[in-house]
């Protein structure tokens, strides 16, 4: 069996588009690819980040919100970056194949009750879905 790519998506906090990313990914290829996320500042994962995958079936309680400091010394296929402030703060991966940038909306910026912010956090799941389905797997 080939080793798996090994894939890291970016975004500011560490907290929501980028776990969600990550824990799609390994939900939906993970015999494929070995993945990570990261974050300029690593802050904590977001509880509605963690409902919305959760109604998924997608756990993603026991991620740890990382600094991308910690994976500097690692090679990485791909280097996705899914928010602008990361792209700007990202740093250069020498060993990385492919870095994209895929913008996604900060859902943790969303104001009103608690099930509009989770819908925000439902919609930008499925669009990481979308964009994985179609323009990665």
């Amino acid at each position: 069996m080939p080793a798996k790519q090994r894939v890291i998506f970016i975004c500011t906090h560490n907290s929501a588009r980028s776990q969600m990313a990550e824990g799609l990914l390994r939900h939906l290829a993970g015999e494929r690819f070995e993945t990570f996320s990261a974050g300029a500042v690593s802050t904590r994962v977001h509880p509605l980040a963690i409902k919305a995958m959760a109604e998924k079936g997608i756990d993603i309680s026991r991620h740890t919100s990382d600094h991308i400091d910690k994976y500097l010394s690692l090679k990485f296929d791909y280097v996705i970056t899914v928010c602008d402030n990361a792209k700007e703060a990202c740093p250069y991966f020498p060993a990385s194949g492919t870095q994209w940038h895929w913008r996604f909306e900060d859902p943790s910026v969303t104001t009103g009750t608690e099930a509009e912010r989770l819908q925000k956090f439902r919609e930008l799941r499925d669009q990481i879905e979308q964009r994985l389905r179609t323009g990665f797997l």
